[in-house]
């Protein structure tokens, strides 16, 4: 049973990860968003969890599994015109943070795995990325151009503190001078303060902390395992001062439930250091649609019909529009409204909407043991 995943090689590990996934999900996993553990869209049975009125022993504590991959390749090509970027490095798949909102959520059906619990629970660690990055450098056809880290899931998320891939990642791009875009939430992003400042003051780096709500309580539901807002603040201060180039990003926006914290959450990331800004309306992919659906009926009843209403009227009706140029911002006078309100916002705080390019002049491979090395 081998599967395609988004570079494009099999998996070979699929078969033992189906069997621990798709089990019932527990009727409150604390520290977890989803509320259930859905089979991904791909296969073709699933399972149910009915009460047969026999009295069981409660369910253990849900755990997060790890298991490894050794990928073809360590950088992914895209030609997304609605990106910024045209290469991406995911040190991981699947994503503790747990974001009850992550678009990213639907990648794990490709696996054989649940968008849901799984996503959260089942992750899988590329350890060799590193070394796979260092020979693609190498490779006499290369051409650098920045490479995102972060789009797709989070490269800090609690794992890395032991697995230090993302750490790996960044020591090959330093010593090679290649441009690097990190977008994250995850405070073990201060760890690397020292490879992102020296990169930084190079124009080689620069990095975007995502800060969805300044209200802890919100926050904590919906990224159950996320820093809190003023801790993200925080990493936006830690990294300012040791000169990387910080992007504040309101996203997603929720209409209905945290698009009225907008100004305020651009305020207080330009007070922490943040020199650019940015802000993108919530999307519901796929999975992701019921998922939050269900979270939001089970912690904000009383705005389901306001918050979806809303979303509806951005996408034509629908709860997602994945047509490219309108995913990103939506359409229709609320997605309109939001964004006359992060310009006009970050116009009158000096925030940026764009940034100058990162640098490419500088790349170079460096040299290694046994190499002839130049007379001058």
């Amino acid at each position: 049973m081998n599967n395609p995943c988004e570079d494009g090689e099999a998996l070979s590990y699929v078969p033992f990860l189906f069997y621990l996934s798709h089990m019932p999900a527990p009727p409150n996993a604390p520290g977890r968003a989803a509320r259930s553990n859905d089979a991904g869209r791909y296969e073709r049975f699933t399972r149910e969890a009915v009460d047969d009125g026999w009295e069981v022993e409660e369910l253990p504590p849900l755990r997060t599994e790890v298991s490894e991959e050794r990928p073809r390749k360590a950088i992914t090509r895209n030609n997304s015109p609605d990106l910024s970027f045209d290469r991406s490095i995911n040190p991981y798949r699947g994503c503790e943070h747990g974001c009850i909102y992550c678009f990213a959520r639907p990648s794990h059906a490709w696996l054989g795995l649940s968008p849901g619990l799984d996503f959260e629970t089942r992750l899988i660690a590329r350890p060799e990325a590193p070394e796979i990055l260092g020979r693609e450098l190498a490779k006499p056809g290369y051409r650098p151009a920045t490479i995102a880290i972060g789009t797709n899931t989070d490269p800090y998320q609690p794992v890395e503190k032991e697995r230090k891939i993302m750490r790996g990642v960044l020591e090959v791009l330093s010593e090679h001078r290649h441009p690097v875009a990190v977008v994250t939430k995850g405070s073990l992003v201060e760890r690397d303060a020292d490879i992102l400042g020296e990169m930084g003051r190079a124009g080689l780096a620069r990095v975007g902390i995502s800060v969805t709500s300044l209200d802890p309580v919100l926050s904590r539901r919906m990224e159950p395992r996320c820093p809190g807002p003023k801790r993200r603040l925080k990493m936006i201060e830690t990294l300012a001062k040791v000169g990387c180039t910080v992007r504040l990003m309101a996203s997603p926006m929720v209409p209905g439930l945290t698009d009225h914290e907008l100004e305020a959450i651009l305020k207080a990331g330009r007070e922490a250091g943040a020199v650019a800004a940015s802000t993108i309306p919530l999307r519901l992919p796929r999975e992701v649609s019921t998922l939050w659906q269900d979270w939001l009926a089970e912690h904000y009843p009383e705005r389901v019909g306001r918050v979806m209403s809303k979303l509806r009227e951005m996408h034509g009706g629908r709860d997602y529009d994945p047509e490219w140029g309108k995913r990103m911002t939506g359409e229709g006078v609320w997605a309109e409204l939001l964004q006359t309100r992060f310009r006009r916002a970050a116009r009158e705080l000096g925030l940026r909407e764009r940034m100058p390019d990162l640098r490419t002049d500088l790349f170079r491979v460096p040299p290694r043991a046994g190499d002839q090395l130049a007379l001058f």
